[in-house]
């Protein structure tokens, strides 16, 4: 294996066991040829007219190692692995992954979390791309000059202490008034928030104590206010060295200085975070943009999100607009009028249950008390209403009504007492609060999920035009005046004012294949879009036994009837053999019945076909359906394996030519067919994979929504199945450990009582799978891994790869196919805008950039391989980009084979004719994991509990987690989750 990648250091030397020992001295000594059998195990043969062009094509020797899964008549050369000798005169194996490649032990250990993320580094830059249109694009990044003085670390010690981070600043801003001329040398720290403050220079002291008093503000009703005195603790840590940074960004240096990177991130949010109200990596003002109700009480604020970034043009800093939710400012009173929709003042609560829900944990203040606005968080909702209540006021349990106190205590009349109260602060400690008492906080974040409406007058809101956007993103950084900021003149930072411009390459689209008999047997798309007419797919398939299931009551039978019959038809003319009658009569159901409904129509159609299966169910649904969606998919899925196609009434009665289109293609692959593949694949013209049998793959996890702090999170990995034309997909899906990101069974193994040890996991039955497809073994593999953010890299690589290199070891030793690993991110806020908004030629229809723009340079990071790619064309708001990053490759990819072979597999997607934003392995993997959450049975939504074990022993972290009901054979074979 190439160890272009590794850095030297010991980690990466792995003590190779002595039942391995004579392996590799084998490996070693094998012959290149074996004509007398007697050699290594064979290799599988494939494309003979291929022969001879893998170095040219890969760059290097692909078949060190290639033994198949099963002998065939071949043989094949195993190229020796490069050993050398340590210290102690053991063996070892460089090996690029860091594991034994039996798929055993790490250092002697079985590895689950990897100890170092030191052990590998990400695979460089290996040039830059040519092919495409040159064009210039600009990026909402802006340059920012590197300051030449060095920064110093401080850590901060508040006594008593505080989880506030507000009180923390207040302690600390006071510090700064009162020290700064004196005790701090006329220095102007920033201030994390927490236990760590930053200068430019150092202070005249490594130790000093300080006292601090601060007025509390919310106490006391009558008299002087209480004054709390804190005793805070400066401290030096550390300077971080800007010369690193410098030759980090130069690219003469691998690893990225953190600390120094995140300084002058502190610096540059210091004056933003007093004048805003900051959420995660974004600051939100109602002052920024009049706010706008969204309904329930919530409204959006505009903001801004701001982070700095290492590019190859330098230190960068990434402002984009951002929205977000936010809990109105009103009177409780009017919060609730309106989460319910009706008026509350007059009669008692209806649904106090909602109530509660929307209170908890929201932030009110008092109003009964003239300007003391004491903040109180909401706990629940007292039971009975407030004339009701009743609580002790001294330790002789003297009772006193919750109407008499406030009355004498703040001469407040409680208007209406019909209304519950809120409970505050401590369960234990009843703490009642009127209604009418109380105002909600302003700048509180809404957390939890939107509803269809609020979704919808929130985009409304906040999808902009890409002039508008940039406008917006210009006057940003006008406003936030950098170059003025006392922060950033403190730390000799300065910000231009000017969006990067960049060079950018527009990459060709790519043709595609459609039958022979149609009109039209091939097909160049024009700006991401095409269409299926006077097409025929290319793989239709047949179908026969279908039913149909009618869930909706405002459908009748008769226009039931018709809109099978269209669709039918449209699936005929796109290039299926469609059976225009289904098996059975329409049958109708009712939503709540779902299951006996599905049953019925399943057993109906069995007995009319003499046992034959059923091979596709279309049901009509209403538009607002639940949980009915779910159920059926879970049902049919992993109970009955049955392929089903659900249609919505709405589309039911406005029945169009596109609509019946789309569905067509959805169901052809759902029944294993291919719409269109890539010409150059089915003439072997794709680099590195038209060459060898390559398989692709598609991973992603999906977490579930805020608030829900039990429910498992759900992997899922797709693989192609068919090569060279590499369009079909199969899928698996695992339920692990919440919010666990690393994918906990791409390999895993168990004990057996029969067999002993027993291998599995994802990666390879998917392997397993392609052999069977293909009649090949994959001889690369190209790993597309969605949802992975920067701070994760290292450890789902370490994790994943060596899970990789285990389940293709498990299949057969010495079996190593190189892995090329890409993770995939469309949660980044770079975008990219035409140069001239004026220039029609240069965007698409919607003013965005055109399909197929490629960024890898100035904006990118200093050293490794990474891009940015927009491979399709924008609808409305502003396109964003995908940002794919290779984290490893060890198939040697130019930037332009990874850049056009990522463009090109985006015009293969299933589902529509259009290019898409993302991968359609990772797309896919994502659209899987989404499905699987229906699996969940009902009571295992609520809690994630534990219940029927899983065959064999539990991944690690995986522990407690119920394993999802299994995808029925049939179903696991085709792209079910379409």
């Amino acid at each position: 294996m190439p160890t272009r990648q590794m850095k030297e250091s010991s980690e990466q030397h792995l003590v190779i066991k002595t039942h391995l020992q004579n392996f590799m001295n084998q490996v070693q000594k094998a012959p290149k040829t074996a004509p007398n059998g007697k050699g290594p195990p064979p290799q599988e043969s494939h494309n003979t007219k291929n022969k001879g062009r893998r170095r040219g094509r890969g760059g290097r020797k692909v078949d060190q190692g290639d033994v198949c899964m099963r002998p065939s008549s071949r043989h094949c050369t195993v190229a020796p692995k490069p050993v050398s000798e340590n210290p102690a005169g053991a063996l070892v194996a460089s090996t690029p992954n860091g594991s034994v490649e039996n798929g055993g032990n790490l250092s002697g250990m079985e590895m689950s979390f990897p100890a170092s993320s030191k052990s590998l580094s990400f695979a460089p830059r290996p040039g830059f791309g040519q092919v495409g249109t040159k064009c210039i694009v600009k990026a909402n990044h802006f340059f920012a000059e590197l300051p030449e003085k060095d920064l110093n670390q401080y850590d901060v010690t508040i006594t008593p202490e505080v989880s506030s981070r507000a009180l923390n600043r207040a302690i600390m801003e006071e510090l700064v008034r009162l020290y700064r001329e004196t005790d701090l040398g006329a220095r102007l720290p920033a201030y994390d928030g927490r236990k760590s403050l930053y200068t430019a220079g150092e202070l005249p002291f490594t130790w000093k104590e300080f006292k601090i008093k601060l007025v509390d503000e919310e106490d006391g009703i009558k008299g002087p206010k209480r004054e709390r005195e804190y005793e805070v603790v400066i401290k030096f840590v550390a300077r971080a060295n800007m010369h690193h940074l410098g030759q980090f960004l130069a690219g003469k240096r691998a690893d990225a200085p953190q600390e120094a990177l995140q300084i002058l991130d502190i610096v540059l949010r210091e004056l933003s975070t007093k004048r805003y109200c900051p959420i995660g990596r974004s600051f939100f003002s109602p002052d920024i943009r009049r706010p706008q109700r969204l309904g329930d009480g919530l409204e959006s604020w505009c903001g801004f999100y701001q982070s700095i970034r290492p590019t190859q043009m330098g230190l960068s800093l990434n402002i984009d607009m951002a929205s977000a939710a936010f809990i109105e400012p009103l009177p409780v009173i009017e919060f609730v009028a309106q989460l319910l929709g009706k008026d509350v003042l007059s009669r008692p609560l209806s649904d106090s249950d909602r109530v509660k829900k929307a209170l908890r944990g929201v932030k009110v203040e008092v109003t009964h008390r003239g300007t003391v606005r004491r903040k109180y968080r909401v706990s629940g909702l007292t039971a009975q209403p407030t004339r009701e209540l009743v609580f002790p006021v001294d330790d002789n349990s003297t009772m006193k009504s919750v109407v008499e106190y406030f009355q004498e205590m703040y001469g407040f009349t409680i208007q209406h007492a019909h209304l519950p109260c809120l409970q505050v602060g401590n369960q234990k400690k009843a703490n009642y609060l009127p209604m009418e008492a109380c105002k909600i906080v302003g700048g509180q974040l809404y957390t939890k999920r939107l509803n269809e409406r609020q979704i919808t007058a929130f985009l409304k809101v906040t999808c902009q035009r890409p002039r508008d956007r940039e406008n917006d993103i210009l006057q940003t950084v006008q406003h936030n005046a950098y170059n003025q900021d006392p922060y950033a003149k403190e730390f000799g930072i300065k910000i231009s004012e000017k969006l990067a411009s960049v060079e950018a390459r527009i990459l060709p689209a790519p043709w595609l294949k459609y039958h022979e008999a149609g009109k039209e047997k091939d097909c160049l798309p024009q700006v991401g879009q095409w269409n299926m007419m006077n097409k025929k797919m290319i793989n239709g398939m047949t179908v026969t036994r279908w039913a149909c299931i009618n869930f909706s009551r405002s459908v009748q039978e008769s226009v039931a009837r018709g809109f099978c019959n269209e669709l039918a038809q449209m699936c005929q003319v796109s290039g299926m053999e469609f059976n225009l009658e289904p098996v059975i009569p329409i049958y109708n159901a009712r939503p709540e019945q779902v299951e006996k409904a599905l049953k019925h129509v399943y057993h109906a159609a069995m007995n009319k076909m003499k046992g034959k299966e059923l091979e596709l169910l279309l049901a009509i649904l209403p538009d607002n359906n639940g949980s009915l969606y779910g159920d059926l998919k879970r049902i049919c899925e992993t109970d009955l394996g049955l392929i089903s196609q659900c249609c919505l009434t709405k589309y039911v009665f406005k029945i169009t030519k596109q609509y019946l289109a789309n569905v067509s293609l959805k169901i052809n692959v759902k029944m294993g067919g291919r719409n269109t593949v890539l010409l150059d694949a089915i003439s072997c013209r794709i680099p590195l994979v038209s060459d060898i049998p390559t398989i692709i793959f598609g991973a992603d996890v999906t977490h579930p929504e805020n608030g829900e702090d039990s429910s498992p999170s759900i992997a899922a990995v797709v693989a192609s199945q068919d090569w060279p034309e590499v369009t079909k997909y199969a899928g698996l899906v695992c339920a692990q450990a919440h919010r666990q990101e690393l994918i906990q069974d791409l390999y895993k193994t168990w004990h057996d009582p029969v067999r002993g040890t027993v291998s599995g996991g994802m990666i390879r039955d998917l392997l397993v799978s392609f052999r069977k497809a293909t009649g090949q073994k994959p001889l690369r593999i190209i790993f597309y891994r969605d949802g992975v953010s920067e701070g994760q890299f290292y450890q789902v690589l370490l994790y994943e790869l060596d899970a990789i290199r285990k389940a293709c070891a498990s299949l057969e030793p010495n079996y190593q196919p190189p892995v090329t690993f890409i993770v995939v991110q469309k949660r980044h806020h770079t975008r990219l805008f035409a140069n001239n908004h004026r220039d029609r030629s240069s965007m698409d229809k919607s003013g965005n950039i055109l399909p197929g723009t490629v960024v890898d340079s100035k904006i990118c990071h200093p050293t490794e391989f990474d891009f940015y790619l927009c491979s399709h064309a924008g609808i409305q708001g502003t396109s964003r980009p995908a940002h794919y990053h290779v984290l490893w490759d060890e198939n040697n990819f130019t930037a332009d084979g990874i850049q056009s072979l990522t463009n090109n597999l985006c015009y293969t997607y299933a589902r529509c004719t259009r290019s898409v934003s993302v991968v359609p392995p990772a797309h896919y993997a994502h659209l899987a994991a989404f499905r699987a959450r229906f699996y969940m049975e009902p009571e295992m939504q609520e809690n994630g509990s534990t219940g029927g074990g899983a065959k064999g022993m539990r991944a690690p972290g995986e522990s407690g987690v119920r394993p999802l009901p299994a995808l029925k054979e049939n179903v696991k074979r085709v792209m079910f989750y379409c």
